[in-house]
C-alpha cells in the first residue's frame, strides 16, 4: 500500500463505522472503495438520484457496487421539492448538501464522510458548510490527499477507468444563477454535453445554461478540433434547444455568480 494508503486507512480506523456519500465520480468512489477494503460490511454507501445526477454516474456506482459487494442504499434525497435550492441562488449548493446528508442521516449506522480531498478547499463551495452543521468527516482532507493522489489511489484500487474520470459536478451546476432549476433544463444539459463529447471527445465540456443562452464551454485542444464540425454540432445542439448556441474556452464555476460578484461572469 502506497504511503497515502496507509494516511487514510489510518484515518478510516480512527472514525470506524462509516456512511459514505457516493456522487458516482473518482473522489466518492475511491473513498467508498477504501473504505470496504478496510471496513468490509461497516462501510455502507449511499447514492442519491435525482435529475441533476447524470444516469451514467448511477449506472458506475451499481456496477462497481454489485462487482465489490458493497453495501449500497440508492435513494432521492428531494432537493428538488425544497424551494430554496430550486430558486438556484450563489448558495444553492448549501441547500443540495443539507437535503443529502439530511437523507443520509436518516439511514445512517457511522459517521457520514464525503470524497472531498484538499484541492476542493481552495474553492467556495457552500456545501462543505452544509457537511460542517450535519457532523460530516472529509477523510482525504484529514489524510492530506489531493486530487492527484485520488486518481492514483483509483488505480491501486484497482478501480481502472475510473482513476481517469473527468471532474464532473452535478448538472444543476451548469445553470447560471439566479435561472430557476428544471429537471428540463438539466436533460438538455446533459444532452448537450453527450453530444459534443460524441462528436469531439474533449478532456472537459460543460454546457451553461445562462441568461444569454446555451455557452458549451471546451478544453483548449477541442476547440482546435471543433471548427470543421461547428456547423453541425449548432444545428444538432439547436435541435436540443431554442436558446442560442455558442462556444467558448472552459472556465471553472462560469455558470454561477458568488455573493460578491455584481455581474455574471
Amino acid at each position: 500500500m502506497s504511503d497515502a494508503g496507509d494516511r487514510l486507512a489510518r484515518v478510516l480506523r480512527r472514525i470506524g463505522a462509516v456512511d459514505v456519500a457516493v456522487s458516482g465520480g473518482v473522489d466518492s468512489l475511491t473513498l467508498a472503495a477504501s473504505a470496504h477494503a478496510l471496513l468490509g460490511m461497516q462501510a455502507r454507501m449511499h447514492h442519491a438520484v435525482s435529475p441533476a445526477v447524470p444516469p451514467e454516474a448511477t449506472a458506475r456506482t451499481r456496477a462497481i457496487a454489485e462487482e465489490r459487494s458493497w453495501r449500497l442504499e440508492i435513494f432521492d434525497a428531494g432537493e428538488f421539492a425544497d424551494a430554496r435550492y430550486r430558486a438556484n441562488p450563489a448558495d444553492r449548493c448549501f441547500f443540495c448538501k443539507t437535503n443529502l446528508y439530511a437523507a443520509i442521516a436518516a439511514r445512517a449506522a457511522g459517521t457520514i464522510v464525503s470524497g472531498t480531498n484538499t484541492d476542493d478547499l481552495a474553492d467556495w463551495r457552500p456545501g462543505l458548510r452544509a457537511a460542517a452543521e450535519h457532523g460530516v468527516r472529509h477523510p482525504f482532507v484529514e489524510a492530506g490527499i489531493d486530487k492527484a493522489t485520488v486518481r492514483a489511489l483509483a488505480a491501486e484500487l484497482g478501480l481502472g477507468s475510473v482513476a481517469a474520470l473527468p471532474a464532473s459536478p452535478c448538472l444543476s451546476s451548469r445553470i447560471e444563477t439566479g435561472i430557476r432549476v428544471e429537471p428540463a433544463l438539466l436533460g438538455l444539459v446533459h444532452g448537450a454535453e453527450r453530444l459534443v463529447t460524441e462528436t469531439l471527445a474533449p478532456r472537459t465540456v460543460r454546457a451553461r445554461v445562462r441568461a444569454a443562452g446555451l455557452v458549451v464551454e471546451l478544453d483548449a485542444d477541442a476547440l482546435e478540433r471543433l471548427p470543421p464540425h461547428r456547423a453541425a454540432l449548432l444545428d444538432a445542439l439547436g435541435a436540443l434547444s431554442e436558446r442560442p448556441v455558442s462556444f467558448a474556452p472552459y472556465r471553472t464555476g462560469s455558470a454561477f455568480v458568488r455573493p460578491h460578484m455584481q455581474t455574471p461572469a
